[in-house]
C-alpha cells in the first residue's frame, strides 16, 4: 500500500458533509466507521473498542480493549503510521467531549514531534501543530489564524505576512498573544525554532507547505 496520506474518521461532531482526502488510506475510529459507511465510503480499516459505534463486517478490523491508555483516534493514527502514512487528516475529532478534543490535539503534537503532519477539521476551522518547523499559506488565504504555545516557552517564533507580526519571539503557554491574527493577501509564514505550536486557522486559508523538525534551507 503506497499511500502516505491517511483520512481518519472519529466519533465526534461532523459539521458538514465531510469526505476522505483523495488517494488516502481511510480508517474508521470506532463510531467514525458508521459515518463513513452511511455516506457511501468504505474504510480500509476500522479500529476501536466500539463503545460509540458498531464494528462493521467484511472490513479488516482491530477491536481494542475498552480498558486502555490511548484513545481510539490515537490508535487509528498509530495504525496509519504502521501502514506507512505521514500526513493525517482527522475528521469528527472535536465538538464532543472536550477531553477528547484535547486528547486529539495532543495526538497532533505527537505527530509533529515525529516530523509528520496532522490536521483536525472542526467547525469552519482547522487545527494543526508544528514542532521545530514552519507552515506557509498562499496569498489567497483569508480569515483568521491563531497561534498557541504547547510548551512553557516556544523559542524563536516568527509570524510574517499577517496583520500582526512577530520576529524571533519567545511565546509562552500562559499569555495568549497569538490569538486572532488575520491574513492580509500576502504569503504568510509561521515558524518556531524550538518547541511546539498549536495553529488554528479558518477554512478560507490555503496551505502552501508545512514541515516539522526542519533543518536546512528551503
Amino acid at each position: 500500500m503506497n499511500r502516505n496520506k491517511c483520512s481518519i474518521f472519529a466519533a465526534g461532531t461532523y459539521y458538514s458533509y465531510e469526505k476522505p482526502v483523495d488517494n488516502s488510506l481511510i480508517i474508521g475510529a470506532d463510531g467514525g466507521s458508521d459515518y463513513l459507511i452511511s455516506h457511501g465510503f468504505l474504510p480500509d480499516f476500522v479500529i476501536g473498542d466500539f463503545d460509540s459505534g458498531t464494528c462493521p463486517e467484511n472490513i479488516p478490523s482491530f477491536r481494542l480493549n475498552p480498558v486502555k491508555d490511548e484513545t481510539d483516534t490515537f490508535e487509528a493514527v498509530k495504525l496509519g503510521i504502521n501502514k506507512g502514512c505521514d500526513e493525517f487528516h482527522i475528521f469528527g475529532a472535536s465538538g464532543g467531549r472536550t477531553a477528547h478534543t484535547m486528547a486529539n490535539i495532543q495526538t497532533l503534537a505527537m505527530l509533529a514531534e515525529k516530523g509528520m503532519t496532522g490536521f483536525i477539521y472542526g467547525n469552519n476551522e482547522v487545527f494543526t501543530v508544528i514542532h521545530n518547523g514552519f507552515i506557509k499559506f498562499n496569498e489567497k488565504s483569508k480569515g483568521y489564524i491563531s497561534v498557541f504555545s504547547l510548551e512553557k516557552k516556544c523559542r524563536g517564533v516568527c509570524e510574517k505576512g499577517l496583520r500582526y507580526s512577530l520576529e524571533n519571539f519567545n511565546l509562552s503557554n500562559i499569555y495568549p498573544i497569538g490569538v486572532s491574527n488575520e491574513f492580509i493577501g500576502e504569503q504568510a509564514e509561521i515558524s518556531v525554532a524550538n518547541g511546539g505550536l498549536l495553529i488554528i486557522y479558518t477554512f478560507d486559508a490555503e496551505i502552501y507547505t508545512v514541515k516539522n523538525k526542519y533543518s536546512g534551507e528551503e
